[in-house]
């Protein structure tokens, strides 16, 4: 098991991040059974400067059996952007889709929130058990959905993507995030590992299609390189965000 991590930038940042960061954390730790992993040389804190604003980036990771990486990013410009993300890749001997969770606020709020449990086998479809499950979860209606990105066929029909326009929508998207979670570590446990070769090579390169097209992602993309550098950018983007070795 696992305490919360203590952060000062997480005390810093919207109280929706700082509740989902915790949430996130707790349920890792309720649920798996967590080990280190090895964050690449000089990746799991950055500090930078964009546009005259500080900017900080705050990287945790772990692995479990059944996952080669647990990753929450945590990152903050000044006092104008606050983001959190979040990523669980899977082992290549699992078959489990790839749960992922997205933050942007400011000031003026949260801007968008997306949360998926993207597949990755050849016909890009969740398991009946998935699907059943996230099916029968209450159907909420925010107010202000928002539309996937051209790169987004990697989501799954369950993708959530939405502006909460209040605190009571925030609340109903970190509520879903959790039946999500819950959802995909109670599959994971009861998941053996594959013993299929030909499984293990289509499950591997569907979480490589997943990693490119999210390496398509030209928000996230410009505002590292105008604080970083590109070629820096690149390596954080394919060897910390999206890796798949």
């Amino acid at each position: 098991m696992i305490a919360t991590i203590p952060s000062s930038l997480r005390e810093r940042q919207h109280l929706l991040i700082r509740q989902l960061a915790n949430s996130i954390e707790k349920h890792w730790s309720k649920y798996l059974t967590l080990s280190p992993y090895q964050i690449p040389e000089d990746l799991g804190y950055i500090e930078g400067s964009l546009e005259g604003e500080k900017l900080v980036i705050e990287n945790h990771c772990y692995q479990t059996p059944q996952f080669r990486k647990l990753h929450l990013e945590l990152a903050q410009v000044g006092h104008r952007l606050d983001i959190l993300h979040c990523v669980m890749f899977p082992r290549p001997d699992y078959d489990l889709p790839i749960f992922g969770v997205d933050l942007v606020g400011s000031q003026a709020g949260i801007g968008a929130a997306i949360v998926d449990l993207s597949p990755v086998n050849s016909d890009r479809s969740l398991a009946d058990n998935y699907s059943q499950l996230l099916a029968n979860l209450p159907q909420i209606d925010f107010a202000q959905p928002r539309n996937l990105p051209e790169w987004g066929n990697i989501f799954s029909e369950f993708c959530l993507f939405i502006r909460p326009q209040n605190r009571i929508e925030e609340v109903l998207f970190l509520n879903r995030v959790s039946q999500f979670l819950e959802i995909h570590c109670q599959i994971a446990l009861e998941k053996s590992p594959l013993v299929c070769s030909s499984k293990k090579a289509e499950i591997l390169k569907g979480q490589r299609y997943y990693c490119q097209q999210q390496q398509q992602n030209d928000k996230t993309r410009k505002v590292l390189e105008k604080s970083l550098g590109q070629v820096w950018t690149n390596r954080y983007m394919t060897q910390m965000l999206f890796d798949c070795n």
